[in-house]
């Protein structure tokens, strides 16, 4: 019986022995790498997602855990790797480095500065990969992030904390709406974020030129995963940018994230899960490509005050092919976020732009994250324009009409005219309210469409001359006066008078 025991004790001291070794330090050793993707033996005692060092400096993360091996994507230069070569653990998840002069940069995936700029200081290492806040911290979304485009805050407003997909065929002015909304965000104090994902290295300067040209770099941080990086960059790339996010939401700022676009992250991670041998299933992506987007955009929300007050506002970009909204890419993020802009080819090339269709557009906050005064001028605005595009195509025809749906076709060619934009030109929400109102009253009735830009702005210089308390009403309270008002319809009619005259 003494024997028995001694043996047992001796046993369980072995054990103890080999568990110790073990925990202690994991080693691993490459067995194949090919491209940005290496299979690594040994490391037993590993975690998904976390870091590991190769000899020559480079990182990977741990993506695939399997009985004999694990999959790991090299976050960096993979030529460097060999077989053969010892792999480290290094016990942590991968994180990203934070801190408030991170602002004008342009930064790598991995948070390293690719501007030539200068290193920013870092004040927090935040994890890559974050659980989304809870429901009982999030908040109501019902103030209004004003980007600036008339067409959508009149008729698909945007809310902070929302997440609002913008949709469309290549070349058709998704970045454009994107960067038109950083744009408008200067005196607001909104920090911005554009994550550009397997994007040509000459769009993303002539991007980064056009921020910093008109100041808005000083509140806004670039995130480049370029066309020429590793795909495993690309697929960090919208993570590290939420990383970001995060960091100045947890100091009750509202910051704007656009991801431009989420459908070459799709495919860099569809060449990642293909490499590392995961079942094909639809279009050839793994079954998890919805997870992929879904606890992304998850992390864009309205904290409550409570738990801080921040907010993050997401606007992720999808490119479709032949406008097929029913693909599997486009489905999984429409069905995610809280809205979609769309934007059509055939409307782009007629010269409506932004060429946003109207039928398949919505914010699902709505009327929620509108001032008062814009609510009430574009209320039917949307429900007109609709109604347009059908009596449009009705009298192609060549149907004789009735003098109701004649004034209604008019004042439908005065509203498409008049939701016309040029590029990088945001309005302010008061100029958007007193064009609407001039819409919407009746006003631009008389008015010739082909002079109805040059009137447009004339109108809006003279209001600020002769009826500022319109103006300021509308900055100040949200919405008008009878007194503001009145100021409002006398400018309007006298300018009419004195404009054709």
């Amino acid at each position: 019986m003494a024997t028995a025991q001694k043996i047992i004790e001796s046993l369980k001291r072995e054990l103890d022995t080999v568990l110790l070794d073990t925990t202690t330090e994991s080693v691993g050793t490459v067995l194949e790498v090919f491209d940005g993707v290496v299979r690594v033996s040994g490391l037993s005692t590993v975690q998904a997602s976390e870091v590991v060092k190769f000899p020559s400096g480079v990182e990977g993360m741990v993506l695939n855990l399997e009985a004999d091996f694990v999959g790991v994507i090299v976050l960096g230069d993979y030529r460097t790797i060999r077989e053969g070569d010892t792999v480290h653990r290094t016990g942590h998840t991968l994180e990203i480095p934070v801190g408030d002069s991170i602002l004008s940069h342009v930064v790598n995936a991995t948070g390293t500065v690719i501007d030539g700029r200068g290193e920013y200081k870092a004040s927090a290492r935040y994890p890559v990969e974050r659980i989304a806040p809870g429901v009982i911290t999030r908040q109501s979304v019902d103030q209004p992030l004003q980007t600036g485009i008339k067409a959508i805050d009149a008729l698909v407003p945007i809310g902070r904390g929302q997440r609002e997909l913008i949709i469309g065929d290549r070349k058709t002015g998704k970045t454009a709406i994107a960067l038109d909304t950083i744009l408008n965000q200067k005196g607001t104090g909104v920090i911005c974020i554009y994550v550009s994902i397997g994007q040509k290295d000459s769009r993303l300067r002539s991007i980064e030129t056009l921020l910093r040209d008109s100041g808005a770099m000083d509140y806004t941080v670039i995130v480049s995963a370029g066309a020429s990086e590793p795909a495993a960059l690309s697929y960090i790339a919208p993570y590290a940018g939420s990383a970001i996010a995060e960091y100045f939401m947890d100091q009750g700022k509202d910051v704007l994230i656009v991801y431009d676009d989420l459908s070459k992250h799709a495919v860099s991670y569809r060449e990642i899960s293909l490499l590392l041998r995961r079942p094909p299933g639809r279009e050839a992506f793994p079954g998890d490509v919805f997870y992929l987007h879904s606890r992304l955009l998850e992390r864009a929300c309205r904290r409550n005050a409570e738990y801080g007050g921040g907010s993050i506002t997401a606007l992720p970009i999808i490119e479709t092919q032949a406008g097929d909204l029913a693909a599997y890419i486009p489905t999984n993020v429409i069905s995610i976020t809280d809205g979609q802009i769309f934007l059509e080819t055939d409307l782009f090339y007629k010269g409506v732009r932004p060429a946003i269709n109207v039928g398949n557009s919505v914010s699902r906050v709505g009327s929620s994250a509108q001032q008062k005064a814009m609510k009430k001028v574009a209320g039917t605005l949307k429900l007109d324009l609709a109604q347009f595009r059908e009596l449009e195509a009705f009298s192609q025809f060549g149907s004789d009409l009735d003098e109701n749906t004649k004034r209604q076709l008019e004042r439908g060619k005065r509203a498409v005219e008049l939701l016309k934009q040029t590029q990088y030109n945001p309005f302010d929400v008061s100029h958007q309210v007193i064009a609407l109102y001039s819409l919407t009253k009746g006003y631009l009735d008389d008015v010739p469409l082909v002079a109805l830009p040059a009137f447009q702005k004339s109108l809006i210089d003279y209001i600020e001359l002769t009826a500022k308390q319109f103006i300021t009403d509308i900055e100040q309270k949200g919405m008008w006066t009878d007194e503001s008002e009145v100021l409002l319809q006398k400018a309007i009619t006298d300018h009419k008078t004195q404009y054709f005259t």
